[in-house]
């Protein structure tokens, strides 16, 4: 098992995913722990002067205005049970570990003023594998309170927990591991709750998600090049540095590694070829660039006191904030799913132009036994289905939110909406690349003499692992569902 070492700066969505997803261990850096004692000591000196500190001795949002002066521990306790209203299907484990994770390197930053030893009971929580269940619906973007009470329950031994694959009562999970409940003191249920974790590790999954995903659709991009016998001179480099937009001169050069040693540099191409082929370079740039964007809104957040309030340690001084609230994060990944969704319409269009009537010198359909056959015809109708479903998920969701606790939060930003359409539209782009992968093999099978790039060999050889070529009509549909499934465990 792998070891993350979280220092208050310098964690990555691969440090996220590897905690989510490989169950890496997580240590604490050197410095984390002087930050958090610092943080508490000036919290706890702010307060004993009578500063009125928001969660700390105030009720929360409508309740601002209403003091608490006795019993502020309970109040700790109170404040984390009255915040468990999330409903809807619960997170997976993979996106649960990711939002502890994102949750311990924020609050390694040190600004939240919480207690070490609470600190490092959610550390013992993530690393004994114990996973809250946690509902997915109930965030605005207005820091994820509601969805991370389920995080803090836990921690006092309530709600309920996965452990060593049962759901459990967390008070049953926290004694099999060892583990005693939590002890919350002043501010530390509000420390606890108030970030954006659940947009911040459901977000670092995403676009380590899109990347991986964006390499494999570069490379059916690549093989429908072959398959349509695509003029490959339109991704020359002097074409790119005219225009250089965002990403497109670093994908005409990836496009064009993959098609090195192939027979198409010794073709008559066309002049011009259809625009999803044409102008694939920009395209993919735009997305390469879109999820430059939202990795650093990521690991921004990850490595940022996002506290309401906020210890301010180089001041030695508590106040109020507003950054819990991510309307940067929730514009990254709007346009995240625009630009995903723009690369697989393009796919989806190379899919129609090989599936067609005859295009190329291809065979109507990709059957090489003609008449009657359907071929590739009818999963048209498939990948339109997926687009159209891709399409309306990338509507913007921004700003579509209402005043809500008295009016005293009158903005949001539905940054865990956002996030989750996001992923959403990457599971199914999955399947558009898929059909495309099978679509350009096809087409590739029925063109004898043709001769492959390095890289398009490569990924020609990965689809017919998993599908033979089509000899007859068969039901497709199988065989997009079993490459789609190879796309998501690379």
């Amino acid at each position: 098992m792998s070891t993350v070492v979280l220092n208050g700066a310098g964690t990555t969505v691969a440090d996220i995913t590897a905690i989510a997803r490989k169950d890496a261990a997580v240590e604490i850096g050197p410095d984390v722990y002087d930050r958090l004692a610092r943080a508490r000591a000036i919290l706890d000196q702010a307060a004993a002067s009578g500063q009125q500190i928001y969660g700390l001795n105030t009720g929360l949002g409508a309740n601002l205005k209403t003091p608490v002066s006795e019993h502020i521990t309970a109040f700790q306790q109170q404040l984390v049970r009255g915040r468990g209203m999330g409903v809807g299907p619960t997170l997976p484990r993979a996106e649960t570990r990711a939002v502890m994770a994102a949750r311990l390197a924020m609050l390694s930053v040190g600004g939240s003023g919480i207690s070490p030893p609470v600190f490092d009971d959610l550390l013992a929580l993530l690393n004994k594998q114990i996973h809250p269940i946690l509902p997915s619906i109930g965030s605005i973007g207005a820091g994820d309170l509601v969805l991370l009470s389920a995080i803090a329950r836990s921690l006092i031994g309530e709600g309920e927990a996965e452990y060593q694959g049962e759901v459990q009562p967390s008070g049953q999970a926290l004694k099999k591991a060892g583990l005693a409940p939590a002890q919350l003191g002043p501010k530390d249920g509000l420390s606890l709750l108030n970030a954006s974790a659940v947009s911040v590790g459901q977000g670092a999954l995403v676009v380590v998600d899109g990347a991986t995903l964006l390499d494999f659709q570069r490379q059916a991009a690549a093989l429908s090049f072959e398959a349509l016998g695509g003029n490959p001179l339109i991704l020359t480099p002097a074409i790119q540095l005219a225009r250089p937009g965002a990403g497109q001169v670093e994908e005409a050069e990836k496009l064009l590694g993959l098609l090195e040693d192939s027979s198409l540099f010794e073709m008559k191409a066309a002049i011009q070829d259809p625009l999803s082929l044409r102008c694939v370079a920009p395209i993919h740039g735009a997305l390469a660039h879109a999820l430059k964007v939202a990795t650093e809104a990521i690991e921004i957040e990850l490595n940022a006191a996002a506290d309401n309030p906020l210890v301010i340690l180089d001041e030695g001084r508590v106040l109020s904030t507003g950054n819990f609230h991510t309307p940067s994060l929730a514009l990254a990944f709007e346009m995240l799913g625009l630009a995903i969704a723009q690369v697989a319409l393009a796919s989806a269009a190379r899919f129609i132009q090989l599936t067609g009537s005859g295009r190329n010198g291809l065979p109507r359909y990709l059957t090489p036994v003609g008449g009657a056959s359907a071929g590739f015809v009818p999963l048209q109708k498939t990948i339109t289905a997926l687009v159209g479903a891709i399409r309306h998920k990338a509507n913007p969701v921004l700003l579509d939110f209402l005043p809500v606790s008295e009016g005293v939060e009158d903005h949001a930003t539905q940054t865990p909406l956002a996030v989750a359409k996001c992923a959403g539209i990457i599971d199914l782009w999955r399947h558009v690349v898929a059909c495309e992968m099978l679509a350009a093999a096809q087409a590739i099978d029925l063109k004898p003499g043709h001769r492959c790039g390095k890289g398009t060999l490569q990924i020609y050889g990965f689809v017919r692992e998993t599908a033979t070529k089509l000899e007859e009509d068969r039901p497709l549909g199988d065989n997009v569902s079993a490459l789609t499934a190879r796309l998501s465990d690379e």
